[in-house]
Protein backbone atom coordinates (compact mmCIF):
# COMPACT_ATOMS: atom_id res chain seq x y z
CA UNK A 1 0.00 0.00 0.00
CA UNK A 2 1.35 3.52 -0.64
CA UNK A 3 1.39 5.97 1.87
CA UNK A 4 0.61 8.92 -0.23
CA UNK A 5 -2.94 10.43 -1.07
CA UNK A 6 -2.98 7.77 -4.07
CA UNK A 7 -5.69 5.96 -1.88
CA UNK A 8 -8.76 7.07 -2.20
CA UNK A 9 -10.65 8.24 0.96
CA UNK A 10 -13.77 5.71 1.76
CA UNK A 11 -16.72 6.90 -0.43
CA UNK A 12 -14.48 7.56 -3.50
CA UNK A 13 -13.01 3.99 -2.78
CA UNK A 14 -13.09 1.99 -6.43
CA UNK A 15 -11.13 -0.55 -6.64
CA UNK A 16 -10.82 -0.26 -10.65
CA UNK A 17 -9.58 2.35 -10.60
CA UNK A 18 -6.49 1.92 -8.32
CA UNK A 19 -6.11 -1.41 -9.88
CA UNK A 20 -5.42 0.64 -13.51
CA UNK A 21 -3.36 3.35 -11.80
CA UNK A 22 -1.45 0.46 -10.41
CA UNK A 23 -0.95 -0.82 -13.35
CA UNK A 24 0.09 2.44 -15.20
CA UNK A 25 2.63 3.11 -12.28
CA UNK A 26 4.42 -0.18 -12.90
CA UNK A 27 4.66 0.85 -16.76
CA UNK A 28 2.95 -2.50 -17.91
CA UNK A 29 -0.23 -2.76 -20.31
CA UNK A 30 -3.64 -3.96 -20.35
CA UNK A 31 -2.59 -6.82 -23.04
CA UNK A 32 0.12 -7.85 -20.49
CA UNK A 33 -2.19 -7.75 -16.99
CA UNK A 34 -5.16 -9.67 -19.73
CA UNK A 35 -2.70 -12.39 -20.11
CA UNK A 36 -1.34 -13.20 -16.69
CA UNK A 37 -4.96 -13.17 -15.10
CA UNK A 38 -6.38 -14.86 -18.15
CA UNK A 39 -8.78 -12.77 -18.75
CA UNK A 40 -9.63 -10.46 -22.51
CA UNK A 41 -8.48 -7.04 -22.58
CA UNK A 42 -12.33 -6.14 -23.26
CA UNK A 43 -13.26 -7.97 -19.42
CA UNK A 44 -10.01 -6.23 -18.22
CA UNK A 45 -11.70 -2.41 -19.00
CA UNK A 46 -14.65 -3.38 -17.68
CA UNK A 47 -13.22 -4.42 -14.37
CA UNK A 48 -11.62 -1.03 -14.75
CA UNK A 49 -15.15 0.55 -14.41
CA UNK A 50 -16.18 -1.61 -11.25
CA UNK A 51 -16.13 -0.15 -7.87
CA UNK A 52 -15.59 -3.48 -6.47
CA UNK A 53 -14.53 -7.16 -7.90
CA UNK A 54 -14.42 -10.41 -6.33
CA UNK A 55 -11.95 -11.10 -4.03
CA UNK A 56 -10.86 -14.58 -5.57
CA UNK A 57 -10.16 -11.84 -8.86
CA UNK A 58 -8.76 -9.29 -6.82
CA UNK A 59 -6.08 -11.63 -5.32
CA UNK A 60 -4.81 -13.04 -8.45
CA UNK A 61 -4.40 -9.71 -9.82
CA UNK A 62 -2.86 -8.10 -6.38
CA UNK A 63 -0.67 -11.25 -6.81
CA UNK A 64 0.05 -10.83 -10.53
CA UNK A 65 0.88 -6.91 -9.74
CA UNK A 66 2.89 -7.74 -6.73
CA UNK A 67 0.54 -5.35 -4.73
CA UNK A 68 -1.95 -5.86 -1.83
CA UNK A 69 -5.28 -4.27 -3.05
CA UNK A 70 -6.54 -6.01 0.22
CA UNK A 71 -4.63 -3.77 2.20
CA UNK A 72 -5.36 -0.65 0.55
CA UNK A 73 -9.18 -1.83 0.81
CA UNK A 74 -8.53 -2.80 4.45
CA UNK A 75 -7.16 1.21 5.24
CA UNK A 76 -10.04 2.86 3.46
CA UNK A 77 -12.52 0.74 5.63
CA UNK A 78 -10.24 1.71 8.74
CA UNK A 79 -10.58 5.60 7.98
CA UNK A 80 -14.38 5.30 7.48
CA UNK A 81 -16.94 6.38 9.79
CA UNK A 82 -18.38 3.36 11.91
CA UNK A 83 -21.85 3.50 11.67
CA UNK A 84 -23.74 3.08 14.78
CA UNK A 85 -26.29 0.44 16.14
CA UNK A 86 -29.34 2.12 16.83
Amino acid sequence: MTTDNSIPQTDNFHIGNLIRTELERQGRSITWLAEEVHYSRENLYKIFRRPWINTDLLFRISDVLHHDFFEDCSYCFRLSPKKTDI
